[in-house]
């Protein structure tokens, strides 16, 4: 059989995909490689988010598409949201592609690598055809952690947003399907997942489910061997009361929500046509610390979007100031054709974008060093991942405050803990985003 090769952009949603689309082929015979130069078949999983995205998918395309020529490669498939979105374009300017895979198409990959003439084209655009179990994912994160992806595409209409258009309207995966891959993983190793979507917080809604993603999650927290449950992608308008008092009441359920705001203003959330106002943000952020007290807040926010001005910008500042999220990430304003704010008047000089959104940064900096220094010689549960790279003599590992890869971490002194090993740690130094601690007593679970 074949021998493939994947490179995976983009978000951990593409993650997932990605995990899937591997264990699919491994499941089918097909034998995989980390090193592109021994492949056989090269698949690029793309992002097409934002422009930045888009030119790091571009110039990975380029790169595999030189093993053609200077390896083994025979086929090359480009796969994803970039190839979704320009595909005709990205067979018209790169000629070494093979096979043009959607969003929507990646069940079909087995079977077109296995029947394909090597030396063939075939632009793929058949209907979609989306996974129903995802028991088959071969995760290329830590053998401890995992994404969960419980719903595919969003039914929301951002207008900076190319999402809806790219991946279609909100579907909801069966309960079933979900606690099936958790069981399955979590019988694996793992056990901390991190809820994805692009709107988790309206989880089943398109079932028909009252409170749906609260129903999941009394269901996940039953699960044998998993420790925690990580909230990520929560649109504002409905993290509601009962999902607030979930996250309260289960021990398992992170103390943790990432809920991306973008902007502040009234002015500026309308014109981005996002359902929320400042009023009804303030009184859940309100409700949220208050049934919640020791809650980490993630956010993002994006700077330079058409028609900012300076008023509302310096409303945001305020916002972020008094609000104090624990983290929060600032992007700015990517202009997107095909979503509804590509035609907005009111253009924001780049330099201005990146001016405010260092801005936004400085504070934040300082806000998160002084919520970190309140952590100083408190005892609290680190999952222990391994060993800096930067210094070998340390071990890494992250609170139930922390999510892989967007948060900060924990330094780990004088720790002989396994990764994937709970351990209860001191936190002993603040490093800007990063904690330093020393462990105080040996593994323990989320009852400890």
């Amino acid at each position: 059989m074949k021998k493939i090769g994947m490179v995976s952009l983009g978000c951990p949603k593409n993650t997932v995909d990605s995990e899937r689309v591997l264990g699919d082929l491994v499941s089918s015979g097909f034998s995989l490689t980390p090193n592109e130069e021994d492949a056989e078949v090269i698949i690029v999983n793309t992002c097409g988010f934002i422009e930045s995205a888009k030119k790091e998918s571009i110039d990975t395309i380029l790169e595999m598409a030189q093993h053609k020529t200077e390896g083994k490669c025979q086929q090359l498939i480009v796969t994803g949201c970039l190839a979704e979105r320009y595909s005709q374009e990205l067979l018209d300017e790169i000629p070494e592609i093979d096979h043009m895979l959607g969003v929507g198409q990646y069940p079909q990959l087995k079977n077109i690598i296995a029947d394909a003439d090597p030396l063939s084209k075939n632009h793929v655009a058949t209907p979609a055809e989306y996974y129903e179990s995802y028991t088959d994912r071969l995760l290329t994160t830590a053998f401890y952690t995992a994404y969960l992806k419980i719903s595919e595409g969003c039914s929301n209409r951002c207008a900076f947003c190319i999402i809806p258009k790219m991946r279609g309207p909100m579907r909801s995966r069966s309960p079933e399907s979900i606690l099936a891959e958790a069981e399955h993983l979590a019988r694996k190793g793992v056990k901390e997942f991190n809820l994805i979507s692009q709107d988790t917080t309206m989880y089943g809604f398109d079932l028909g489910m009252k409170d749906g993603l609260v129903r999941i999650l009394r269901e996940m927290v039953k699960v044998e061997g998993l420790e925690w449950i990580r909230l990520l992608y929560c649109y504002p308008t409905f993290l509601n009361s009962e999902m607030i008092e979930c996250i309260a009441s289960e021990p398992k359920v992170c103390r943790y929500i990432d809920v991306p705001l973008q902007h502040t203003h009234d002015e500026m959330l309308k014109s981005m046509k996002r359902q929320e106002t400042e009023g009804g943000v303030r009184k859940m952020l309100d409700e949220v610390r208050l049934k919640i007290p020791d809650v980490a807040l993630r956010t993002t926010f994006i700077t330079g979007f058409p028609g900012e001005t300076e008023v509302h910008f310096q409303h945001m500042v305020r916002f972020l100031c008094e609000m104090e999220f624990d983290h929060v990430g600032i992007f700015t304003y990517s202009d997107e054709e095909g979503t509804t704010a590509y035609d907005y008047p009111g253009r924001i000089p780049q330099e201005v974008k990146e001016e405010r959104k260092n801005i936004l940064m400085e504070f934040q900096k300082d806000i998160a060093l002084r919520k970190n220094r309140e952590r100083l010689g408190k005892v609290e549960p680190v999952l222990v991942e391994g060993f800096d790279p930067q210094e070998n003599y340390l071990m890494t590992g992250r609170l139930t405050s922390q999510a892989p890869d967007i948060d900060g971490q924990v330094l780990l002194e004088k720790c002989e803990a396994e990764p994937g090993q709970i351990i209860s740690a001191e936190i002993k130094q603040v490093a800007d985003y990063d904690l330093i601690a020393e462990p105080v007593q040996m593994p323990v679970s989320h009852e400890s």
